[in-house]
């Protein structure tokens, strides 16, 4: 199973922020323990679960580990495409390949009013606008080849004009012409992670994401939902399991280590999901319950690998594009 975690900052300890150097003891444990991916959410709802920019955050905590990835939120409504492919982009080159973008196709009931947007969007707006925007995003970051840029001072090449590929893109909300000022991801992209989908966005994320997150809920109806974003991402042409689907999920300090085990291996033998997004405030004593008696109990089942797989985010999801060739 993959295995993701998300931090509630804002949150732990009973404190109103916890500084740098807290987050950082706290991911590097994470790293420790094998997690794949720390997902850290901003908003400007003014209910962030981080007391930083989380792009800001991520590019900090890249730079004190080694292996854990590291997903960012960003809103489309905050963001032109341009200036958050850019930072992303930039990100992943600063992490060696271990970020990633999450959108969430919910939109914030105040957010857009911080943004000269104080009626917010109609959610048939929104939707089309977050669709456009994403593919935007998508698109510069496939504007260069990996070997485009040259750097060749003597024969006065910057780049290879062939393996330059303009995005030049007009549609409803946006216009854009590209390409990045930054290069290729050493991933290939940043991974792509998309929530808060709604029937009508079901197509577009299996058409565009490489992570969905989903809301836990009863076996059957989990079943259904895995199986059917598996079948629109091969119609739309992709390898099934080119799309990770992970359950958000939650535990109830009551639970013993094989009851949580039990749970896990129950939705993942059902094929339900393909791993887990656990949400975990950051506080030590609690990410040293899931790592000391947990991911043992995981372990011991066969659930969980021993160690990471490479050295990108794409790599530890088993994802294409891992750049550890």
């Amino acid at each position: 199973m993959h295995l993701a975690i998300s931090l509630n900052i804002a949150a732990a300890n009973e404190q109103a922020v916890l500084d740098f150097g807290e987050i950082k003891t706290f991911v590097r444990a994470a790293e420790a323990a094998g997690i794949d991916v720390v997902v850290i959410s901003d908003s400007a709802e003014g209910l962030s679960s981080s007391p930083f920019e989380a792009t800001t955050l991520l590019a900090a905590l890249a730079t004190v580990t080694d292996k854990i990835g590291f997903v960012a939120s960003a809103s489309t409504a905050a963001h032109q495409p341009y200036n958050l492919a850019r930072r992303f982009a930039s990100l992943d080159i600063i992490s060696h390949g271990r970020s990633g973008w999450h959108a969430t196709m919910v939109q914030g009931s105040r957010e857009a009013a911080n943004f000269s947007r104080p009626e917010g969007f109609s959610d048939a707006d929104f939707r089309r606008r977050a669709e456009e925007y994403i593919g935007i995003v998508q698109g510069l970051w496939q504007g260069w080849d990996a070997d485009a840029l040259l750097f060749d001072k003597t024969g006065g090449r910057f780049h290879d004009p062939e393996k330059m590929h303009l995005l030049d893109h007009k549609g409803e909300f946006f216009s854009v012409r590209g390409p990045l000022n930054v290069a290729r991801s050493p991933q290939d992209t940043p991974v792509l992670v998309l929530s808060g989908l709604s029937e009508p966005d079901l197509d577009t994320a299996a058409r565009t994401a490489d992570v969905i997150l989903l809301e836990s809920g009863s076996a059957e109806s989990a079943k259904i939902r895995f199986d059917d974003l598996k079948r629109r991402a091969t119609t739309a042409g992709r390898d099934p399991d080119a799309v990770k689907i992970l359950t958000n999920i939650s535990f109830t300090p009551d639970d013993g280590p094989a009851a949580i085990a039990d749970r896990l291996e129950t939705q993942l033998r059902a094929k339900s999901c393909d791993g887990f997004n656990i949400r975990l405030p950051a506080q030590h004593s609690a990410l040293d319950d899931f790592a000391d008696r947990v991911l043992p109990e995981l372990r011991q089942r066969g659930l969980v690998r021993e160690g990471y797989r490479g050295a990108t985010l794409r790599s530890h999801l088993g994802l294409a594009g891992g750049g550890d060739r």
